[in-house]
C-alpha cells in the first residue's frame, strides 16, 4: 500500500514537472512567433456588453492590448493533452520506467482531454478573428456578421455561448447516458438524484463557469487563480484514487504556471479565448468527474467573483439606470480606486488559494 502511495505521488509530480518544462522551453518560440507575425488585436473594445462607453478600459488597457500577443493560450490547449499522449506511448512501446506513467486513461481522462481540445479550438478561432480580421478584409467580410460588435473583434458572444453550448450539452449527454450519472453529491450530507435533470444542471454549470472567463483582464490574473483551482481539484481527485485524473490537473497546472511566467506583469503575451475556454470547460468537467459541482463555486470564487459583479451591473444599469461598481469585472473597478495591477492580481491569488483550500476541505467532509 505504502508503495503504491510513493508510485502515485511520484506520477503525479512527474506529470506536472513535464507539464511545466515541455510549456516553459516552447513558449519563447511560440511567443517569437506571435510577436514576428503581430497577432496582438488591431483595436480595442469601444462598448459594453450591456451598451455605453468604456472609459476605464480604454485607459489602463488601449496599449497593451494593441501591441501585446494574444494566443499565450495555446500551451494550455496543445501542451498537456500532447504529455498525456506522449506518456501514452511510453507505454505502448514499453519505455521504462516513463511507460509506467501513463496517465491517458478511459475512465478518467478522456473526457477531460477532448474537452479541452475541443474548447480550446473554439476559443482560437475567436482569438484569430481578433488578431488578423478587421472589416477592411474583403474576403472576409462574410464573417463580419459572426463578429464582436463591440469593436474588439473575434466571435460575437451569441457564437461563443452556442458553441461552448454544443459542447456543453454534448458533455452532459455523455455522462448521464454513456457514465451512468445522474447524482449530485452534497458534503456531508450523501447524494441527492436528479434524473434527467443533470442534464440542464451540467449545461448551466459550464455556461456559467464560461463566463467566469472575464477574469483573464490583468497580467498574471487568470493564471494564478486557475492554477489554484485545478491544484485543489488535483487534491480532491488524488483522496478519491482518481490518480489519473489528479496527474492530469496537476499537468495543466505545471503548464499555467509555465505561461505565468511569461504573463506576470508586465505581460509578453495574453491567454486569451484558447486558454480560457479550454480551461473553464475543462475545470466544468473535471469538478463533475469528481463529483465535486457543489464546491466548484468556492474553488473558483475568483470565477464567480467576476461574473457575478459583471450580472450586477448590467441589471442595475438597465433597471435603475445606475452603476454599482467603477468598472466591471470587478478587477477593473479596483483598477478605477487606483490600485494598482499587481495588486489586484496578488490578492486575487490570496483570495484564490484561501477560497481552494476551503473547497477542499468542505468537499472531503465525510
Amino acid at each position: 500500500m505504502e508503495s503504491l502511495l510513493s508510485f502515485s505521488v511520484i506520477k503525479i509530480a512527474l506529470a506536472g514537472t513535464s507539464g511545466f518544462l515541455v510549456a516553459f522551453l516552447f513558449a519563447p518560440s511560440l511567443l517569437s512567433f506571435l510577436v514576428r507575425h503581430k497577432l496582438w488585436r488591431k483595436e480595442v473594445r469601444t462598448k459594453a456588453l450591456g451598451g455605453g462607453t468604456l472609459p476605464v478600459f480604454q485607459k489602463f488597457h488601449t496599449e497593451g492590448e494593441t501591441s501585446v500577443p494574444r494566443l499565450g493560450g495555446l500551451l494550455v490547449w496543445l501542451v498537456p493533452p500532447c504529455i498525456a499522449f506522449l506518456f501514452f506511448l511510453f507505454e505502448k512501446v514499453d519505455i521504462w520506467p516513463v511507460g509506467s506513467f501513463n496517465f491517458l486513461s478511459r475512465s478518467q481522462t478522456w473526457l477531460p482531454v477532448a474537452t479541452l481540445l475541443a474548447a480550446s479550438f473554439v476559443g482560437f478561432i475567436d482569438d484569430i478573428l481578433q488578431v488578423i480580421v478587421t472589416p477592411s478584409h474583403k474576403i472576409l467580410k462574410r464573417l463580419w456578421p459572426l463578429m464582436e460588435k463591440y469593436g474588439a473583434g473575434g466571435l460575437s458572444l451569441r457564437y461563443r455561448l452556442s458553441l461552448i453550448g454544443i459542447i456543453a450539452m454534448t458533455g452532459a449527454w455523455w455522462f448521464y447516458e454513456k457514465l451512468g450519472w445522474s447524482t449530485l453529491h452534497i458534503p456531508g450530507g450523501g447524494d441527492i438524484q436528479l434524473g434527467w435533470l443533470y442534464i440542464p444542471i451540467f449545461f448551466i454549470v459550464m455556461i456559467a463557469t464560461y463566463s467566469g472567463g472575464i477574469i483573464d483582464g490583468l497580467d498574471g490574473l487568470a493564471g494564478g487563480t486557475f492554477a489554484s483551482m485545478f491544484g485543489a481539484y488535483a487534491v480532491i481527485a488524488f483522496a478519491q484514487h482518481q490518480i489519473d485524473l489528479a496527474a492530469f490537473c496537476i499537468t495543466l497546472v505545471g503548464t499555467i504556471l509555465a505561461f505565468l511566467w511569461f504573463n506576470i506583469p508586465p505581460a509578453r503575451f495574453y491567454m486569451g479565448e484558447a486558454g480560457m475556454m479550454g480551461l473553464t470547460a475543462t475545470l466544468t468537467v473535471v469538478a463533475f468527474l469528481t463529483d465535486s459541482v457543489l464546491v466548484l463555486p468556492i474553488i473558483g470564487f475568483p470565477l464567480v467573483l467576476e461574473s457575478g459583479s459583471t450580472i450586477i451591473q448590467f441589471f442595475s444599469k438597465k433597471f435603475f439606470k445606475r452603476k454599482v461598481f467603477l468598472a466591471t469585472p470587478i478587477h477593473h473597478h479596483f483598477e478605477a480606486m487606483g490600485w494598482p495591477h499587481y495588486q489586484i492580481t496578488m490578492r486575487f491569488w490570496v483570495i484564490g488559494i484561501v477560497m481552494a483550500i476551503a473547497g477542499i476541505a468542505i468537499r472531503l467532509l465525510g
